[in-house]
């Protein structure tokens, strides 16, 4: 059975955090995602009530039961899928925020994917509450889906254990812990010996680990999250000229910028901002 509502993403709104789908999966063995590094910008939380199911993680393959939850950041591979003797009761969330990568960072939810719930009764009413509204209202009260979903990651944080043993200690997990960081910088001259050095590796071995855990080399990773910045930019500053964006966005010409936004978004900026200035 499946449960879910997907909602609209703002990319312009006044508040901390905000659903971009909420949903409740239950007898359905069938139930598993496979994800892409750089997929999807947003957080998300999947909390198993009850079954079982899988994560793989770095080559490694996690088992939760009851009680646990996983927990992805921005941008990153995913892999799960639910035990097909025992399929899993799932409840999950993703979401996203303005600022909510600093908030993440702070509180140190990086640290590992897989988490235990010390008392989920209150996560699951905030979830189910969550959840019966985006049925009920979808967009109508931003307000209130924005409280509720504030309440749900409050109580992950106050009530969620990191899994001791799915803790990374591996050289990956200083991938992961750069990509926010690199992903905030990306506007800026990408030098490979500088993140290499943050890494404490060689560039060579800090590329060869890079593309083991995000599928991709660096500079696609830079490349993918300068175009996501200058698509914000197309919008919010109308004012603003396509060689102009270019430049602050890390594109030595226009022209450059165009046939890389080209190859991404399969039209140009200028169509891009003509496009969706006009659908708002």
């Amino acid at each position: 059975m499946q449960r879910q509502t997907l909602l609209l993403t703002l990319p312009h709104h006044p508040y901390f955090c905000l659903p971009e789908s909420v949903g409740h999966y239950y007898e359905w063995p069938e139930h598993g995602v496979t994800r892409g590094a750089g997929a999807l910008n947003n957080f998300s939380i999947h909390y198993v009530v009850s079954g079982k199911g899988y994560v793989e993680s770095d080559g490694i393959v996690h088992k939760l039961e009851a009680g646990q939850a996983f927990l992805y950041f921005p941008l990153q591979r995913q892999r799960y899928y639910s035990d097909k003797e025992e399929p899993w009761d799932i409840r999950w969330i993703h979401f996203y925020g303005n600022v909510l990568q600093d908030y993440m960072l702070r509180l140190e939810l990086q640290q590992s994917q897989l988490w235990t719930l010390r008392q989920s009764d209150r996560w699951m009413d905030a979830h189910e509450a969550l959840l019966s509204e985006a049925e009920s209202f979808r967009m109508l009260r931003p307000h209130r889906l924005s409280a509720l979903t504030y309440e749900l990651l409050t109580i992950f944080v106050e009530q969620a254990a990191p899994v001791r043993d799915a803790k990374s200690g591996s050289s990956s997990h200083r991938i992961l812990e750069l990509l926010p960081k690199m992903q905030r910088e990306a506007c800026e001259p990408f030098l490979l010996e500088t993140w290499a050095r943050e890494a404490g590796v060689t560039p060579y071995y800090f590329c060869k680990l890079f593309r083991s855990v995000m599928e991709m080399t660096p500079m696609d990773f830079i490349t993918r999250c300068r175009l996501q910045t200058a698509k914000q930019w197309l919008l919010e500053r109308q004012e603003a000229s396509i060689g102009q964006i270019a430049k602050e966005a890390g594109y030595p010409s226009a022209s450059y910028f165009n046939k890389r936004f080209m190859a991404h978004e399969g039209m140009t900026p200028t169509a891009y901002r003509q496009l969706y200035t006009a659908a708002r």
